[in-house]
């Protein structure tokens, strides 16, 4: 019996089909409620990826979790795109890494009872994509390592609960001094000195098999 031919990278990406216009503008510039979320793809070796695409999907700030439809909509006279609505909030942002491996959207802050957004990358050399989660519900400055450990900076959430308590730092997003501004850099690989892999979920289906 023939063997499984290997699985095809998924990158890298070209900047074009993919990424659309304003996809890491989630609310339009100047919202009162806006915060910014940026960072750095980094690989093994701490060198920037520059054609990563990420993709990130939240809940509204009420909690709710439908979103709406309209990061993709089409001007139906030109066929072009016709941005998103600033009344409408989708929870979906779509955007690629610059040169220096850099990446930025723009959001509202998610809800105390899901203080995350949901991030899926897409990388050259990667088989799969990854799945992580990005943690805004962060108290400014410095985060206590037993409120890390302990599970503290985001109660009683069964995904940050589960992972190993010294692994949970790479899901923290920094935030900066005005408070509007977090960090969230992701490391696909662990780095030379010891530098901490980003944790990565792996997602199963929950529903009982057909018997």
């Amino acid at each position: 019996m023939p063997l499984p031919t290997p699985s095809q990278t998924v990158g890298p990406f070209y900047g074009y089909a993919l990424p659309f216009p304003g996809g890491g503008d989630l609310v339009p510039a100047g919202h009162p409620d806006a915060v910014t979320l940026h960072g750095r793809v980094l690989d093994g070796a701490g060198d920037p990826l520059p054609d990563a695409l990420l993709e990130t999907w939240q809940a509204a700030p009420d909690g709710g979790l439908a979103g709406r439809p309209g990061s993709l909509r089409r001007d139906p006279v030109t066929g072009g795109f016709a941005g998103r609505r600033g009344t409408d909030f989708t929870g979906f942002g779509r955007v690629a890494t610059d040169a220096d491996g850099h990446w930025e959207i723009r959001t509202l802050p998610p809800p105390a009872r899901a203080p995350y957004l949901a991030v899926c990358l897409f990388a050259r050399g990667l088989t799969h994509h990854l799945f992580t989660r990005a943690y805004l519900g962060v108290p400014a400055g410095e985060v206590a390592a037993d409120e890390v450990t302990s599970g503290e900076v985001a109660p009683g959430d069964a995904v940050f609960a589960a992972v190993p308590a010294d692994r949970r730092d790479t899901l923290l997003a920094r935030p900066a001094a005005d408070g509007r501004t977090y960090r969230f850099d992701i490391r696909i690989q662990e780095g030379p000195r010891g530098e901490k892999e980003t944790v990565f979920l792996d997602f199963h289906d929950a529903r009982p098999a057909a018997g």
